[in-house]
């Protein structure tokens, strides 16, 4: 086997890896994800799947890592050259939405999950998913400070409490979907979205719904987690 194939196949299987890992852990908590349970998922050996992150914390990282990817590829991405402003801002709502909507990852969203789980767990992979997290606040911020500059939203438009209101129908519009299987909740978020933001955004998420890939993708490749603060950014 020449060395090109053999660190191919190294890629490949640490790919595979995470792909399972981000299956699971979005079902059943990062806490939920052990080499033992994964060993067994991918029919390898304990030591196989350690060899690729050395300890739990590590493997856990990596995962929050690409679910970063899989969750910037399906929101992030699908607004990046939408013009700033009010036009963005109701662009990323719709996308996110949409995201939640057609369940990109099987157990609602990851990071929801993730923060309910280490909210109160000091340590690495609380700081990793806070910094992840505030990214995607500070895009919507500035989106929120640009359409009050350009006259589209009130002039005293308070954008922290904005982030508060939006963040909070999208978490209630998870809830509602995994906890409920309520089917009426998107168009519910939406209303709600719409009220926020001064215009409807039915339209906008219909036409992310028709760009959308499937509903899950694992990712074929993995990057390491260096950067939190521009993973999930629309910049």
């Amino acid at each position: 086997m020449s060395p090109r194939r053999s660190v191919a196949e190294a890629r490949q299987t640490r790919a595979d890896i995470l792909a399972a890992g981000v299956r699971l852990a979005s079902a059943d908590g990062l806490e939920g994800l052990t080499i033992g349970r994964l060993a067994t998922e991918l029919r390898m050996s304990k030591s196989g799947v350690l060899g690729h992150f050395g300890s739990k914390e590590e493997l856990q990282l990596a995962v929050v890592d690409a679910a970063a990817e899989i969750f910037a590829r399906e929101v992030p991405d699908r607004v990046r050259d939408v013009r700033p402003g009010l036009q963005k801002l109701t662009a990323m709502c719709a996308a996110w939405v949409s995201y939640l909507e057609r369940r990109v990852f099987p157990g609602g969203c990851f990071f929801m999950a993730a923060a309910t789980e280490f909210d109160d767990r000091p340590g690495r992979v609380h700081d990793t998913i806070v910094g992840l997290t505030s990214v995607w606040d500070r895009d919507l911020y500035r989106q929120i400070r640009t359409a009050t500059a350009d006259g589209d939203l009130p002039a005293d438009t308070d954008a922290d409490q904005m982030v508060f209101e939006v963040s909070g129908v999208m978490l209630g519009l998870n809830t509602a979907l995994q906890l409920r299987r309520d089917a009426s909740a998107p168009a519910r978020a939406r209303r709600a979205l719409g009220r926020l933001l001064g215009q409807p955004i039915a339209a906008v998420t219909l036409l992310m719904v028709l760009a959308s890939g499937p509903r899950f993708q694992p990712p074929t490749r993995h990057r390491r987690f260096r950067f939190p603060r521009r993973r999930l950014s629309t910049a």
